[in-house]
């Protein structure tokens, strides 16, 4: 993947929502309204403060990131799916 986010935008990478049963049945995922998940892919420079200097982002590629459902922008980048979100949107980083 070859793209660089403009401003405060985060590339992700999302996570399956489904489940698997250990007989090996796939659920797909509930329709409930619930926060998604994915890894940074790439990371924009960040917005501009009064000054004109770029403000330093949260988030870094590799980091695994919580967001609501609807804060995304769905694109698809080298035919995978992809998801485009404001850094501001971003509700937490997953930690291990």
């Amino acid at each position: 993947m070859n793209i660089e986010p403009l401003h405060d935008n985060v590339v992700v990478k999302p996570a399956s929502q489904e489940e698997m049963t250990t007989s090996g049945l796939v659920l797909p995922q509930t329709t409930e309204e619930k926060p998604m998940q994915g890894e940074v892919m790439a990371v924009g420079p960040g917005k501009m403060d009064e000054n004109g200097k770029h403000m330093s982002m949260s988030v870094k590629v590799g980091d695994t990131v919580l967001f609501t459902k609807y804060a995304p922008d769905e694109v698809e980048i080298d035919g995978e799916d992809y998801l485009v979100v404001s850094e501001d949107k971003i509700l937490g980083i997953v930690r291990k």
